[in-house]
């Protein structure tokens, strides 16, 4: 089930790669990417990784701002990933791979940031991925989560607009499943509209 679930999101994201930069959507997340751009710290010569990358705009514009960074964008579909390849204006400081959020093929302590814009809300198991974001940060390390978020406090709100739908949280509800996987909440900002930065960190090592 799981596997369907994947290859059909792949697909959708496989057919929008070639149109993706001039569709509606791509303006929002121009003006989310700017918002986002204000709360972002990072160390000297980070190391990041952007999870859900799409065609790498947020990486882009991260590697603009940040010029001694090292970035990683991860993907599941690799038409995104071909898009993001052709746009790349900052080799070799960005690569671009395939890969499932669910199963980071990266060592532990590899990042010092992890960034997630309008993707959490596709993952089946948003547990599951925060355990792999926790476990690929470096300890101290950051994890931005920006997404579209709800009031209802009691379970996720589940929209039927893609295969198997979509999963909106409350500021709370992120809360909780950051501190299941040992991520430390810092702060809320609401970047434009529904759509909420959650900032978490990686307690540091003793």
């Amino acid at each position: 089930m799981t596997y369907n679930f994947l290859g059909n999101k792949k697909l959708l994201f496989d057919q929008w790669a070639p149109s993706y930069d001039w569709l509606f959507p791509s303006i929002i997340y121009q003006a989310i990417h700017k918002r986002l751009l204000e709360y972002v710290d990072l160390p000297k010569q980070a190391n990041i990784l952007d999870m859900g990358c799409g065609t790498g705009r947020l990486l882009e514009r991260l590697a603009t701002k940040f010029p001694d960074l090292r970035g990683t964008g991860l993907d599941l579909s690799s038409n995104m990933l071909r898009m993001a390849r052709l746009s790349n204006h900052h080799r070799p400081r960005l690569i671009y791979i395939e890969g499932n959020a669910e199963s980071l093929p990266f060592g532990e302590g590899q990042f010092d940031a992890v960034f997630s814009t309008i993707s959490f809300l596709h993952y089946l198991s948003p547990q599951q991925v925060l355990s792999e974001v926790a476990r690929v940060l470096s300890p101290g390390g950051r994890f931005y989560l920006v997404d579209i978020t709800t009031k209802k406090e009691t379970k996720p709100q589940v929209l039927p607009i893609s295969p198997r739908g979509i999963r909106l949280y409350s500021p709370k509800q992120r809360e909780l499943l950051g501190s299941s996987a040992g991520l430390l909440c810092l702060s809320h900002y609401y970047l434009l509209g529904p759509v909420l930065l959650t900032i978490f960190a990686k307690p540091p090592s003793n």
